[in-house]
């Protein structure tokens, strides 16, 4: 286990756009100086819905004392905005963090992407389709991509198998991906994997939605398939909100695995 050997310092409420509330960020940072540290980037889950930024506050603390820049970010929800905007507006909050976080102690070349449930999906998909960088005028910075119990790694197969069901959740995702399959296939990581030039870690909870643990082996195969670096690992006895509650405690062996990673990579 690693230990903390770092005080921490809160940044809050920095804008990286011009929506609002919906357009800021926090940054959480080591409060030593003595080198720019690795940054983990967060896209919070909440079915595209709901949910922001500050409710992970224990990532930003526990990361920052374990000697990494953590910097969560909230995104515009539906049903006011659709997955593109959101995936453009966590590219702009991408954009602001490579331009800016040197000076809150972050290294501007060392930058990985991590997300929850729906979070994971806009972290895959910004990554994977060149036009969520392209449109906030810089080239892909990340160097790798941390998925904690992604939803929606192939909507297109969920919403397909799902819309004339009883599955309560359709309509709210209706609402972010519209009823048009070609929306559908556009917004699906799973059917973007040719377009990955940096490493994946997955994190799935054991007693997950089904969807996850059937979607997240498969995109874990076709990645293996195109010759991409990839890890899958289940956290048995763990439900979905769990997969990422566990992490408010500092000892939780995420931590240590995903630290391994970015110190990997």
């Amino acid at each position: 286990m690693l230990s903390s050997c770092f005080s921490s310092k809160k940044i809050k409420d920095l804008a990286y756009a011009d929506k609002g509330e919906r357009n800021l960020l926090d940054i959480y940072r080591p409060a030593n100086k003595d080198k720019l540290h690795d940054v983990i980037i967060f896209i919070h889950g909440g079915s595209w819905r709901s949910s922001k930024k500050d409710t992970y506050w224990f990532l930003g603390r526990n990361f920052a004392r374990k000697g990494k820049v953590f910097v969560a970010i909230n995104y515009p929800l539906a049903p006011d905005y659709q997955y593109q905007e959101m995936g453009y507006d966590c590219a702009k909050a991408i954009k602001w963090v490579k331009d800016s976080i040197s000076k809150y102690g972050g290294n501007p070349d060392r930058i990985f992407l991590m997300g929850h449930s729906a979070g994971g999906h806009l972290a895959a998909l910004v990554n994977q389709d060149p036009k969520y960088f392209a449109k906030a005028g810089i080239k892909n910075p990340i160097k790798g991509v941390i998925l904690n119990d992604p939803f929606g790694l192939d909507i297109y197969q969920y919403l397909k198998a799902q819309i004339n069901t009883d599955d309560e959740y359709v309509p709210g995702f209706l609402q972010v991906f519209s009823k048009d399959e070609k929306a559908w296939k556009d917004a699906s990581p799973m059917l973007k994997i040719d377009q990955i030039k940096n490493p994946y870690m997955m994190f799935v909870g054991g007693d997950t939605f089904p969807a996850i643990k059937q979607q997240t082996p498969l995109f874990e195969q076709k990645m293996k398939e195109d010759d991409k670096e990839v890890s899958l690992d289940v956290i048995e006895g763990k439900k979905h909100i769990a997969m990422i509650t566990q992490m408010i405690f500092g000892w939780n062996n995420l931590y240590d695995r995903i630290i391994e990673f970015t110190d990997k990579h």
